[in-house]
């Protein structure tokens, strides 16, 4: 007896295509506070989460014994500086008085060296002149007196009148007449030629010597002023700086104490992270004795009851998500409870720190804003989002792993009536990740096998083709309708293929299928873990050798990182029961 093939006969009607994401809901407006303090420290003391706060309120404690002991050193410093700076500025008043006594000195004496050389050319000299021209014209009358005299004297002891003594007296004293004639013009001479040169030469060497005396010393009197000026600066700087330092280490204590700037309700920032994203950042959740870094985000205060949901998007649905599609949100904590949102921006990069456990995955940060208040809310739930792409009203479809690629053309492969499995081209439209709609080539009721043979072909990823114009109604139309049916969900109105309940992953069975040849799109393996196993897989991860990551990034990409999570890889998905049936 042959073995039977899975098979699903082809449905008409209406199809959803959306992509389903995890997420966090967040606040719209919301305060985050940030450490401040530079490098890292600990938490003394933090309010409880969920705790209502006013303006004001303190929030975070950091210890500051390290900056209390820098504190205290740092006031020395300044003491120390502040004196350097005095006693240099001090120092530079007595440095400017001793180059101004010392300027007025030297200009004093310049002063006097010309005064000394004038008062020589102008009154010792001609003074001297005068008095050794009056020694000779006394010197010459006396002389004369004592020729006349020794005269008369020859004349008189000619006569007998006088003896001979009396002669040589008066020869004697005409003698020494001539000689005081000759020692006076010599006086003169020696006045004229030799006496005022010299002293001529002397004067005008000492004035030249003053003058660069009072050169020297304002030359040193600047350079001294300069040197103490550069010091007082130095000083001043040095003394600027330290209270600079002194400052900021004040700063730094007043910032270990964190207020509320605002009202609001506290929520750890570890807390509102994502699931993937918490096992990505290996930071410990807030508490006391935590060590934190700077610039990290420590406490979100919603400012208002306003709400949206964080998704990460996959880059091979990035082409089908764009801002304005609508999208619905259910929170695991409220059970049963459906919300409305908008897609209200897209990031223009992948996220860095999801590749940070596999660079080759990428994907895009997501806010959908939740329509309304709801007092339920909260920052940090655990939300599901399918954000609507479009819809069709009426098409054919089948799941997509009945559709392959044969030749690079989408491919069905028909069962007949005699069982004969015959592949026929097919025009594809959009999928959902469960379901493709067939626009060309399929009928109702035709049966597909839902294992076709891939010897020959490639498994057709349908939500890697592009949104096709002519089905991609607008935000608008799509988001008026969403609205009429989710008015219509809880009475169970909803038919098959419409907008209903979000499907869990088990009534989708493409839903969470990695599709074949992609190994790097991401699992549910993540968002399965509790916190306790996401802990134990981070402590292991930073345990590990370089090649042991390696390993773990590679069983991670290919169902689940060691124990933790089974492999995913070449499983097929369960057929829904009524959907499938079998041909010999």
């Amino acid at each position: 007896m042959a073995m039977k093939v899975p098979t699903f006969a082809a449905k008409r009607g209406p199809l959803t295509i959306s992509v389903l994401e995890t997420g966090t809901i967040k606040a719209r407006q919301q305060e985050v506070i940030y450490n401040q303090v530079e490098g890292r420290t600990s938490i003394v003391w933090i309010i409880p989460e969920g705790t209502p706060v006013k303006k004001g309120d303190l929030l975070v404690e950091l210890d500051s014994s390290t900056m209390e002991d820098q504190r205290i050193d740092q006031e020395i410093r300044v003491q120390n500086a502040e004196a350097a700076y005095i006693n240099a500025k001090e120092n530079l008043e007595v440095i400017k008085n001793q180059a101004l006594s010392d300027v007025n000195e030297a200009m004093l004496n310049l002063e006097f060296a010309q005064q000394d050389l004038q008062k020589y050319q102008d009154g010792e000299y001609p003074i001297a002149v005068a008095s050794a021209q009056g020694e000779i014209e006394l010197a010459q009358e006396d002389l004369e007196r004592a020729k006349n005299t020794l005269d008369w004297s020859e004349r008189l002891f000619a006569e007998k009148y006088i003896s001979e003594t009396e002669l040589q007296a008066d020869r004697l004293a005409a003698s020494r007449a001539k000689v005081r004639l000759e020692v006076a013009q010599n006086n003169l001479r020696l006045l004229q030629d030799y006496t005022y040169k010299r002293q001529i030469a002397q004067l005008t060497s000492n004035v030249f010597q003053a003058k660069m005396a009072l050169e020297r010393v304002q030359r040193k009197a600047r350079a001294d002023v300069v040197q103490a000026e550069a010091n007082l600066k130095a000083k001043e700087q040095e003394y600027n700086r330290e209270k600079d330092k002194l400052a900021k280490i004040l700063d730094q204590l007043a910032k270990t104490k964190i207020y509320a700037p605002v009202d609001g309700m506290v929520v750890y920032a570890t807390s509102a992270q994502t699931g993937g994203r918490r096992m990505m950042d290996n930071r410990q959740p807030l508490q006391e004795g935590v060590e934190v870094f700077e610039r990290q985000e420590l406490i979100y205060l919603p400012t208002a009851n306003l709400y949206k949901a964080e998704v990460a998007i996959h880059e091979a649905n990035l082409q089908k998500v764009r801002v304005g599609l609508p999208a619905r949100i259910t929170v695991d904590a409220l059970l049963g409870k459906v919300f409305f949102g908008t897609v209200s921006r897209i990031a223009p990069l992948p996220d860095p720190q999801s590749m940070w456990m596999n660079p080759d995955l990428k994907v895009y940060n997501t806010d959908v804003s939740v329509e309304g208040e709801d007092p339920e809310l909260r920052t940090g739930l655990s939300c599901k989002v399918e954000i609507i792409v479009t819809q069709y009203d009426d098409t054919v479809y089948v799941p997509v792993q009945a559709v392959v690629r044969v030749d690079g053309k989408p491919t069905v492969y028909v069962l007949d009536k005699d069982g004969t499995q015959k592949p026929r081209q097919v025009e594809i439209g959009l999928d959902n990740g469960s379901m493709v709609s067939i626009l060309k080539g399929l009928s109702e009721g035709e049966l597909v096998v839902l294992t076709p043979p891939l010897q020959s072909a490639q498994a057709e990823l349908g939500w890697h083709q592009e949104v096709p114009g002519d089905v991609n109604q607008s935000s608008g139309s799509v988001s008026q309708r969403i609205r009429q049916q989710l008015e219509l969900r809880n009475n169970g109105t909803t038919g098959p293929g419409e907008i209903g309940a979000l499907t869990a992953p088990e009534q989708y069975p493409g839903r969470m299928r990695r599709p074949i040849g992609d190994q790097n799109a991401p699992g549910p393996f993540m968002d399965n873990l509790t916190p306790e196993q996401r802990q134990q897989l981070m402590q292991r991860f930073q345990q590990m050798s370089p090649e042991e990551r390696q390993n773990m990034r590679r069983r991670f990409q290919e169902g689940g990182p060691g124990s933790l999570g089974p492999s995913r890889q070449g499983r097929r998905p369960r057929q829904a029961e009524g959907e499938a049936g079998g041909n010999p």
